[in-house]
């Protein structure tokens, strides 16, 4: 299954186009994940690969996997320092009154009996930081890039929601569930690396995203 959605490979580095709805841990319930398939991408190296970071169950696009540990450790380093550079699109659920902007606002985590766990912003939250523009507009929805400084979880969900004031379509926690179906896309992922190019991807326009009227000219639109 992931073998072909490859966009980047080398001696160092896999990066898929990890399709949503498939988590990248295993979950509780059982049902498959990233993990499931780490053999079929060993490509001949005796070690499976390891993600090097996360992406949300539902959210599609850019995952990078390292080969070896040592690329591993080295990778993780890099997204510690928060020099890799990561470009997501979104529908919104809705269209924003400005056309871009920066969202600066600090997260943290809370949790209640009743409704689980979510992030909210919080002035004693750690920084978390969203630039974003709006790329495209179709049926009362908006296409919008977002190129986050920081990597807090479901940083760019709250962002949209309590930032922007509009959540992301489909958003079963922040915004309105859509036949579980979120519309958030890692479109691009580019990874430095000391001595040699950049592990880099770009992850082509889901086709959920097309069917509304966002294909990759609309991406494109504004360059």
């Amino acid at each position: 299954m992931l073998d072909g959605r490859i966009l980047f490979i080398d001696a160092e580095a896999i990066i898929i186009d990890k399709p949503a709805g498939l988590p990248v841990d295993a979950p509780r319930d059982g049902s498959l994940s990233v993990e499931n398939h780490l053999q079929s991408l060993s490509f001949g190296f005796k070690r499976w690969p390891l993600p090097v970071h996360r992406l949300d169950r539902d959210t599609s696009g850019c995952l990078l996997l390292a080969r070896t540990p040592k690329a591993h450790k080295r990778f993780q380093q890099v997204f510690e320092e928060g020099t890799v550079q990561k470009v997501y699109l979104a529908v919104l659920d809705g269209i924003p009154e400005a056309s871009e902007g920066v969202v600066d606002m600090p997260l943290t985590k809370v949790s209640t009996r009743e409704t689980g766990w979510r992030m909210v912003a919080s002035p004693k939250g750690k920084a978390a930081t969203t630039t974003w523009r709006t790329v495209a507009t179709q049926g009362g929805r908006a296409l919008v890039e977002f190129r986050p400084t920081t990597g807090r979880t479901h940083q760019i969900r709250v962002h949209a929601a309590s930032g922007i004031g509009v959540p992301i379509l489909g958003d079963p926690v922040y915004g309105r569930e859509l036949a579980h179906l979120m519309l958030l896309h890692a479109a691009s992922l580019s990874v430095p690396r000391e001595g040699k190019s950049a592990a880099a991807a770009t992850a082509p326009m889901p086709d959920t995203f097309k069917a509304l009227g966002f294909g990759d000219d609309a991406k494109d639109a504004k360059g």
